[in-house]
């Protein structure tokens, strides 16, 4: 199914956050994104491909790190090898043609947008890290198994463990998109886009700005 909406988004790398300033002489922690080697790798159409959408190209890469299908496909858009593909469903995919560089003043100041990234791995975590469980109590002739999960179901019925059971397990590494972010400023000349407050993922890792989906308003 196509969109029904047009949609602005980039790729770009978090640098890590800092402080700055607004018209109020207040103090804003912003998240720095570097997002200035955007370019049109493919742009899909609803009679070819049966909906519309923008693919994205993010990061260069040597082309010999590059396998041979992938090669044609940039050479085919007219651009050098990228690092990373995304693409974005839009409804006027058609104003953006294959090549086509894309900078950060695609957003402006004030405005929201959504941002998708893939949050810090945490290894191997038990339930109370990974799930908040208070654990057991820590006296009155309870083992040393305070941190333990406690039952994790019935005996003889059902004589099995249900699915979806809070456990441990590996805990992080999932994608996470925080939404009605505000763009606090943009440097086009430098190529980075200033957020308001924190976005998900480690500091060098890709995230996906978007056109906010649910935007009521412009915070202030």
């Amino acid at each position: 199914m196509s969109s029904n909406k047009s949609v602005r988004g980039l790729l770009g790398r978090k640098l890590g956050m800092t402080q700055t300033w607004d018209e109020n002489n207040r103090v804003v922690p912003v998240t720095v994104i570097d997002a200035a080697s955007n370019v049109v790798t493919q742009v899909r159409s609803a009679e070819k491909d049966g909906y519309t959408a923008v693919q994205l190209g993010f990061g260069a890469v040597d082309s010999r790190r590059v396998v041979r299908p992938q090669r044609g496909h940039f050479e085919k858009a007219g651009v050098t090898p990228r690092r990373h593909l995304a693409e974005i469903r839009t409804a006027d995919a058609e104003s953006y043609a294959p090549g086509q560089e894309l900078s950060p003043d695609l957003f402006t100041a004030g405005e929201l947008v959504d941002v998708t990234g893939t949050g810090k791995g945490k290894g191997y975590a038990g339930v109370v890290k990974r799930h908040g469980f208070s654990g057991l109590r820590a006296s009155h002739g309870v083992h040393r198994v305070h941190r333990s999960p406690g039952s994790i179901g019935n005996a003889a019925t059902p004589s099995r463990v249900f699915k979806g059971i809070r456990m441990a397990g590996r805990m992080g590494r999932e994608t996470v998109t925080s939404q009605n972010i505000t763009v606090h400023s943009v440097d086009t000349e430098k190529g980075l886009i200033l957020l308001k407050g924190a976005v998900p993922g480690p500091r060098g890792s890709v995230v996906m700005i978007r056109s906010a989906s649910k935007a009521k308003g412009v915070d202030t």
